[in-house]
C-alpha cells in the first residue's frame, strides 16, 4: 500500500495488452457536451443545440465548425469548437458565449480550453506560438482578469490549474490562481501534457505525472500516491480515471516500427481516507 496525507491506494490490478490507446475526450453517441438542470447542450458539425424537458430542442446556434466542448454558468453555455480547415492557430475554432436561454450569441472570443465560475463568470486558456494564459470573463464577454497559466482547471474553492505547457524540459507546476493575475506556484511536474486530472471529493487533485500518481491538496502540498512504468516515449497517451471507489491509469505506449499499435498498460488501485481525521477536509467539496 502507498501513499501518504490523506488518502492512500492499493493496487489491485495490473496488465499489458494490444490495443487502441485511451482518449480523454471521447463522448458516448448521444452524450451531451454538458447539462445543467433540465438543460443538455449537445454539439454537431456545425452547430450547438440545447434541449429541455423530455429532450425537446430549445435553440439551435449554427457556425462553421465542430464543438468540442461546452461549460454552462448562470444563464451562460460557453462553447470551444474545432475548426473544420487549418488556420494559422491550427484547427482552433473560436469560442461562443451564447446566452442559455435562447442561443443569442453573447461573445465571441479564443481560447482552447474553458471552465465554469459563478454567475455566468468563466475561465478560457490558450497554449501555443508564444502564449502560455487563462482569462476571466464575465457574462457580457468581457475581461475581468488574466494569468500567465494554462492547463487542466480545478474550480472549486478557488481555482487551481494542473499545467500542460509541452515543452522539454517542462515549466509546468500544479499553481492556484489569485485575483489580479496573481499565480501561486505548487509542485513542479515532469509531464509537459498531463491527462486530465481526478477531483477526489475532498478536493485532493490526483495527477499523472509521467511515471507517479500525484496526490496535490488544497494548499498545493503534494505526495507520492502510487508509482507506474516511466513512460519511455513523448508519443505516450495517458488518462487516469476514478469511479468512486477504484482508480484507473492506464498508459498506451506505440511500437516504434508501427505507431498506429499500441501497447496498452493499466493499473487498478483502490483508494481509503487514512483515518487522521485531522488532515481531512469536509467531504463533498471540490
Amino acid at each position: 500500500m502507498t501513499g501518504m496525507g490523506a488518502w492512500r491506494a492499493k493496487a489491485v490490478g495490473h496488465r499489458r495488452a494490444e490495443g487502441p490507446p485511451p482518449y480523454e475526450w471521447a463522448l458516448c453517441p448521444g452524450e451531451p457536451l454538458a447539462r445543467s438542470g433540465e438543460f443538455a447542450v449537445h454539439g454537431g458539425d456545425g452547430e450547438v443545440r440545447v434541449t429541455g424537458a423530455e429532450g425537446r430542442t430549445l435553440w439551435t446556434h449554427t457556425f462553421a465548425g465542430r464543438p468540442n466542448a461546452a461549460h454552462v454558468s448562470g444563464g451562460r453555455v460557453l462553447v470551444t469548437t474545432d475548426s473544420l480547415e487549418y488556420t494559422p492557430w491550427g484547427f482552433l475554432g473560436p469560442a461562443y458565449l451564447l446566452d442559455l436561454a435562447d442561443g443569442r450569441l453573447v461573445a465571441e472570443l479564443r481560447g482552447e480550453r474553458g471552465a465554469a465560475l459563478g454567475g455566468g463568470r468563466f475561465l478560457l486558456g490558450l497554449e501555443g506560438y508564444g502564449i502560455f494564459e487563462t482569462r476571466a470573463y464575465d457574462r457580457d464577454g468581457a475581461e475581468t482578469d488574466h494569468w500567465p497559466s494554462y492547463g487542466h482547471y480545478v474550480v472549486g474553492s478557488g481555482v487551481r490549474v494542473v499545467e500542460a505547457d509541452r515543452r522539454l524540459p517542462t515549466r509546468g507546476r500544479v499553481v492556484r490562481l489569485l485575483p489580479g493575475g496573481t499565480v501561486v506556484p505548487g509542485p513542479r511536474l515532469s509531464d509537459p501534457q498531463p491527462p486530465r486530472p481526478v477531483v477526489l471529493p475532498d478536493g485532493t487533485v490526483l495527477v499523472l505525472d509521467g511515471g507517479v500518481i500525484r496526490a496535490v491538496g488544497r494548499d498545493l502540498g503534494t505526495t507520492v500516491l502510487a508509482e507506474l512504468k516511466p513512460p519511455t516515449d513523448t508519443r505516450t497517451l495517458r488518462t487516469l480515471r476514478w469511479d468512486g471507489a477504484e482508480l484507473t491509469a492506464t498508459v498506451a505506449e506505440p511500437h516504434p516500427a508501427d505507431p498506429a499499435r499500441h501497447t496498452v498498460g493499466t493499473w487498478t488501485f483502490r483508494l481509503s481516507p487514512t483515518g487522521d481525521a485531522g488532515s481531512r477536509p469536509p467531504a463533498r467539496r471540490t
